[in-house]
């Protein structure tokens, strides 16, 4: 039988004979075509959708992107004014 730390091979059982999975994407030894042609699609499907979300995700990034480039510039001309009165305010005080 398999030993520790030894996956079972191909045509073994696992360490329980007719036990339930160990995982949920575990499949047991008498799974029909039907059943996994079932899993199959299921995994099409939730690929599907993280696919449309990393998409929608992708599009967010993008927006918060353009912004951020937006309040970047906002931020330069406000520093730009800021240092255009205060050089003006020095000149007008001598100082």
């Amino acid at each position: 039988g398999p030993g520790p730390g030894r996956l079972p091979a191909v045509g073994e059982e696992g360490p329980v004979e007719g036990g339930p999975p160990d995982h949920s994407y575990s499949l047991s030894s008498g799974t029909t075509s039907e059943e996994l042609l079932g899993k199959l699609n299921e995994q099409r499907d939730i690929i599907a959708l993280l696919e449309v979300k990393m998409k929608e995700m992708k599009g967010s990034i993008r927006r918060l992107r353009l912004a951020e480039a937006q309040l970047r510039e906002e931020i330069r001309e406000k520093d730009r004014l800021l240092h255009a009165a205060s050089a003006g305010t020095r000149k007008r005080h001598g100082l």
